[in-house]
């Protein structure tokens, strides 16, 4: 039996580049061509057109300590001055930089000379704590202003941040401040979700109380937003604005090594304890420079960019932080959910900002097409001229109606392949010059180098798939495991030695572009055939009765594994059929689709799917439930009723 992953389906529709929006377009094909000529001739030139060095470096790359890389490691910059300070002293102090809408819908508006003003003074509330270069400052914040500004000020002395996303619960919050061993916390008293405050700083309090207390957290600082009731324990407890007010509005921003730590972001592991991924600062904010301008095709004097992730995940880092605020972009940081106070508020955003440039996941535009296109058809989406997608790989039917109903049948797709531990986008459409294909991820971008290897390391040709790796060191590459190197080897570099392994699958198609099949732990074998849940997901939701879809690999005694389906219909299509004549209907639907080997052995009809906060599906789980186990760890879903519900119907 061969261990490369069938490849079913195909799909045609093509999209290239108007000559209007290629002529203007930021990135050219000759990026591509100067890459592949000198791969680090071609960073080195990023990073000296893109970022302020305060000490100039000489070497860009020292692979010797493989797998562990340094690049430009013997210059000297600062992150915070990067994003900051040098678009004051270029004359863009009066640029905004941030848009903030609250979920009550409150606006906060920042200038780049109000933002860089704001970060030194909780840069010296920082310092005045005894935090210093190397210590470690834990974010536990709603999506509002103060959280890009903690971490904007922990970058500018040194210090090294985690954001925990402000969904965890106190346990998890508690297991990654024992990890980094965080002297201080940064927090809200609460933040505005779904209508109504949810609390923070109780949680916080709970985490340090855990385990009979004794944290290596010496403050805890808290910012007024939800104007909830918090207990409060004096020495610890610090109210940021009272601690802004008593210390110094002045900060010089001083260089730190290229390869000084800037941020650990604890990522879920198989073996249930968080994995700390290391970032460092040259290289990384080289690549979510680089890329940030390029595919989004960013002009940073007019365009309005939104990227809608939280940024206690890596795209909140790399694409709300890190990337736009170096490129001197203009941008949006929305707190609450999209569908409060109405299920239109995300389009409401765009037409009031004049979005430009929005970047999403799938799972936010499934739901959006599971609630029909009559809501966004009741705002102006007109100023939207490139659309970015995230998280996982996004099915063409989903591509198609972004591209339609959000695009106006105009704006490109950039579908972007990466992960927490890339740091910054590896794989993704130039939107300027690529020819698009809905649901793929297209080509490596210039200067990095990606394969496709069966089991044994043996490289894939056109129409063939099996594991994705990346060949060569890319600058924004993790550089670790927080403390466990020996972790870092064996989950990233053992099964190919050289070459890291992204534990995802791939194909690619008779053009060389590259598929993304999701994580191999969700490839399934039946009868000898290794499926992709992806494929499958994406035949089932390109029914007209379909909103959503997740698909396992349950146990089976004849197939080794059999399909199993979990979909959720399309409001409008609810009442056409009973759940017996849909799941009929789809079994057929997939068979048409991909042929009588991916037939789904059942479909359930739910009305949810068990999502973590990030909104990706908790598969796992639903295997779980289809194999009629006891349900494993709910802790990062966000409604953990959803299973027993599905429990119920399956059994």
């Amino acid at each position: 039996m061969s261990n490369n992953i069938d490849n079913l389906m195909h799909e045609e529709r093509r999209f290239p580049p108007s000559a209007e929006f290629a002529a203007q377009a930021v990135g050219k094909a000759d990026l591509y061509d100067a890459a592949k000529k000198d791969r680090l001739g071609f960073w080195d030139k990023q990073a000296k057109e893109l970022l302020h060095w305060h000490k100039p470096y000489t070497r860009v790359l020292d692979w010797s300590d493989a797998p562990v890389a340094k690049w430009f490691d013997d210059g000297e910059l600062n992150v915070a001055y990067n994003c900051l300070d040098r678009h004051v002293l270029a004359g863009n102090g009066d640029r905004v930089a941030l848009y903030a809408e609250g979920e009550p819908g409150d606006q906060r508006v920042y200038t780049y000379s109000e933002l860089t003003a704001e970060v030194k003074r909780v840069a010296n509330v920082y310092l005045s704590l005894g935090i210093t270069a190397g210590d470690r400052i834990a974010i536990y914040m709603p999506m509002i202003p103060e959280a890009v500004i903690a971490m904007l000020a922990s970058a500018r002395i040194g210090a090294v941040h985690t954001v925990v996303f402000g969904g965890f619960s106190s346990d998890s919050l508690r297991s990654r401040i024992d990890d980094a061993q965080a002297k201080l916390v940064v927090t809200a008293d609460g933040g505005w979700r779904k209508g109504k405050v949810f609390p923070l700083k109780p949680t916080v309090d709970a985490a340090l109380e855990a385990h009979g207390g004794g944290s290596t957290v010496t403050n805890v600082l808290v910012v007024k937003r939800g104007e909830n009731e918090v207990t409060w324990t004096a020495g610890r407890d610090i109210w940021l604005h009272e601690a802004m007010a008593g210390v110094d509005a002045e900060h010089e921003a001083q260089g730190f090594p290229a390869e000084h730590p800037l941020f650990i972001l604890y990522t879920s592991g198989t073996t249930g304890k968080p994995k700390g991924i290391l970032h460092t600062t040259g290289g990384y904010l080289t690549q979510a420079a680089f890329t940030h301008k390029n595919i989004f095709d960013l002009h940073e004097e007019k365009d309005v960019y939104w990227c809608t992730a939280d940024v206690g995940w890596i795209t909140g880092h790399s694409y709300v932080v890190y990337g736009p605020l170096a490129n001197g972009a203009t941008q949006v940081v929305y707190e609450g959910t999209p569908d409060a106070p109405h299920p239109g508020r995300w389009w409401e955003i765009i037409e009031k900002y004049k979005v430009s440039i929005l970047y999403t996941a799938p799972t936010a535009i499934r739901s959006f097409m599971k609630l029909g296109r009559e809501i966004p058809a009741k705002f102006d989406l007109s100023s939207i001229r490139v659309l970015g997608s995230v998280g996982e790989p996004i099915n063409p039917e989903a591509w198609i109606w972004y591209h339609d109903i959000i695009g106006g049948g105009t704006a490109p797709i950039v579908d972007t392949w990466w992960q927490t531990e890339t740091g910054a986008i590896m794989i993704a459409a130039l939107p300027g010059v690529t020819t698009l294909k809905p649901g793929s991820a297209q080509v490596p971008i210039p200067g990095v180098v990606i394969d496709i290897l069966d089991e044994q390391g043996v490289p894939q040709e056109k129409n063939s798939g099996g594991l994705l790796v990346i060949s060569e060191p890319w600058p924004s590459m993790l550089r670790g495991i927080w403390g466990d190197p020996a972790r870092f080897q064996e989950t990233y570099w053992e099964k190919f030695g050289d070459k890291y392994f992204a534990g995802d699958g791939a194909r690619y198609d008779s053009d060389g572009d590259i598929w993304l099949l999701g994580r191999v732990d969700d490839v399934m074998n039946v009868s000898g055939h290794r499926l992709s849940t992806a494929e499958i997901e994406s035949a089932l939701v390109g029914n007209q009765i379909v909103a959503e879809a997740a698909v396992v690999g349950a146990a089976d005694e004849t197939t080794g594994q059999a399909v199993v389906a979990f979909v959720i219909l399309k409001k409008s299509h609810v009442d056409d059929q009973t759940p017996e004549e849909a799941s009929a209907i789809l079994r057929k639907h997939v068979a048409d689709q991909i042929g009588a080997i991916a037939r789904p052995s059942k479909v359930y009809i739910v009305e949810e799917l068990p999502k973590t906060r990030s909104g990706k599906i908790m598969r796992r789980l639903l295997q779980d439930v289809a194999e009629g186990r006891e349900i494993g760890d709910t802790t990062t879903l966000t409604d953990t009723g959803v299973l027993s519900i599905i429990s119920a119907q399956v059994h």
